[in-house]
């Protein structure tokens, strides 16, 4: 399907299905705007379209996953231009991407060279680790991007631009909305970015922990709701991502239904997140495997380099997917 062009750019999309994407991007500054000009005043108006605004920049994060694994369209500069607009959706870079998940997490998933593994979090209490866990991956992925992006800046010269561009936009527009209304900006655009960030970290935790990521079917937990994953593009299918990462999100139901549901463990397909939420952080909220065991946490906590070597792995400059 072929949107308007815009501005010389063909805006192609490579599956049908990416109308919604665009559409929930759409949807998210429209909410920004709506409050920055109308000021809603009435708490029952204004909570709820404050709350909706951080659901939608977190959706906005969850977009850039996808989009970063599966390009939205088929040509290049269309999707540059959309990875400046998902990086204003929820308050970075969308190529930041690349290191701290395609190439981190994915590559390496749970072991020291993966800035995002659950063992970061060490309580055998989950409400402590829910805490903690995205306080801490936050600063191993700043740390880790500024190392891929020091290398990728004489070795990948058209990804570090991109991101470079992507980083101007949101340090730009975001400093402009603070110049012309600080309490604006913060409300309507600083705090839901942060949530944005906080649950597109979070969430690895109850993508991964208590998993086996040396089980060939039980490494990731699963939640099959058909409403969340409409919602969420499919992301509750997190298994079959880490087999296929480059499959478009919207055929990941029937992959996971054919090659995981048949072997993975029961626990690991959970049909709700609202359930599982309040049985892993409220009650009882102890830290557990997937099997019931106790969770067995590695002495050596610290993170372990990867960035690429251009000598030894060129395959892995300023890669677009796992």
């Amino acid at each position: 399907m072929h949107l308007p062009l815009a501005m010389g750019v063909d805006m192609k999309l490579r599956y049908l299905a990416d109308i919604r994407s665009i559409a929930f991007v759409a949807i998210y500054f429209g909410l920004v705007v709506a409050q920055w000009f109308f000021v809603p005043t009435n708490l029952f108006i204004a909570l709820p379209v404050f709350v909706a605004t951080c659901i939608f920049s977190w959706v906005g994060a969850v977009i850039t996953h996808n989009s970063i694994h599966c390009p939205v369209f088929s040509g290049a500069r269309s999707n540059r231009v959309f990875q400046i607009l998902l990086s204003l959706t929820y308050g970075s870079a969308v190529s930041a991407f690349v290191p701290g998940h395609n190439l981190s997490h994915h590559k390496h998933t749970q072991t020291n060279r993966d800035v995002m593994r659950t063992s970061k979090a060490r309580s055998q209490w989950n409400i402590v680790n829910l805490m903690v866990f995205a306080p801490r991956v936050a600063i191993s992925i700043m740390r880790n991007d500024a190392a891929y992006v020091k290398a990728m800046k004489g070795q990948h010269r058209s990804w570090f631009r991109q991101y470079m561009v992507e980083t101007y936009a949101v340090i730009g527009i975001t400093g402009l909305l603070f110049i012309i209304d600080w309490k604006k900006a913060a409300a309507y655009w600083l705090i839901p970015h942060l949530y944005a960030a906080w649950g597109i970290i979070s969430i690895n935790f109850l993508q991964h922990d208590g998993c086996d990521q040396n089980h060939p079917f039980n490494h990731s937990r699963n939640f099959v709701g058909r409403t969340l994953n409409w919602f969420t593009f499919n992301n509750g299918y997190h298994g079959i991502h880490h087999e296929k990462p480059s499959l478009h999100w919207s055929l990941l139901r029937e992959a996971h239904d054919e090659y995981l549901g048949p072997h993975i463990h029961p626990e690991l397909d959970q049909k709700s997140l609202i359930v599982y939420v309040l049985k892993t952080f409220v009650f009882p909220g102890r830290r557990r495997r997937y099997d019931g065991g106790q969770v067995q946490l590695d002495p050596d906590s610290r993170d372990e380099n990867w960035i690429p070597n251009p000598k030894e792995n060129p395959e892995d400059l300023g890669a677009l997917a796992a």
